[in-house]
C-alpha cells in the first residue's frame, strides 16, 4: 500500500493563527505543515499538504489522491457542514479517510455538530488543537501498516 498521505485543509484555515486564536490557537498553517512534515518523515510517510478556500480544488485533490494515496486526512473547515460534493468525492476513495477539527465542534454552535464528511470518515479527531493533525498522521500510518 502507498505510504503517501494527502492532508487537505478547507476554507479559512489559511488564516490559522490570526482568525479567532482563542478558539483555533496561535499556530499558523505553516507551523502545522512543518510539524506534519517532520512527523511524516519519522513515520516513513510521504505527505501532500494542501489548503484551499475553493470547494472544487479540494474535490480535485481528493480525486487526485485516489490514484496514489494510502490515506487522506482532511480538515474541511466550514465545508464539513455543507458539502455533499466533498462527501461524494470521499466516497470514491478506497483507503482510510480521517476527519480533523482543531476545535471541539460538539461544544460549539448547533450547526457545527453535523458533518457530511463524518459519513465517510474512518475516524474523527476533534478538540485537540493542531495536535489533532499529528494524531491523525499517526493513525494513518497505523492503518497503512495494517493494510500492507
Amino acid at each position: 500500500m502507498s505510504r503517501l498521505v494527502y492532508l487537505l485543509n478547507g476554507p479559512n484555515l489559511n488564516l490559522l493563527g490570526k482568525r479567532q486564536p482563542a478558539i483555533y490557537g496561535h499556530e499558523t498553517l505553516a507551523d502545522v505543515e512543518a510539524d506534519c512534515r517532520r512527523l511524516a518523515g519519522e513515520l516513513g510517510l510521504e505527505l501532500r499538504f494542501h489548503q484551499s478556500n475553493r470547494e472544487y480544488e479540494l474535490i480535485d485533490w481528493i480525486h487526485e489522491s485516489r490514484e496514489t494515496a494510502g490515506a487522506l486526512i482532511m480538515n474541511p473547515g466550514a465545508f464539513t457542514h455543507t458539502s455533499i460534493a466533498i462527501l461524494d468525492a470521499l466516497n470514491t476513495c478506497d483507503f482510510p479517510v480521517i476527519e480533523v477539527h482543531i476545535s471541539n465542534v460538539h461544544k460549539r454552535e448547533e450547526f457545527r455538530r453535523h458533518s457530511y464528511v463524518s459519513l465517510r470518515a474512518d475516524g474523527v479527531i476533534a478538540g485537540f488543537g493542531t495536535q489533532g493533525y499529528q494524531l491523525a498522521l499517526r493513525r494513518a500510518a497505523t492503518l497503512i501498516d495494517a493494510a500492507s
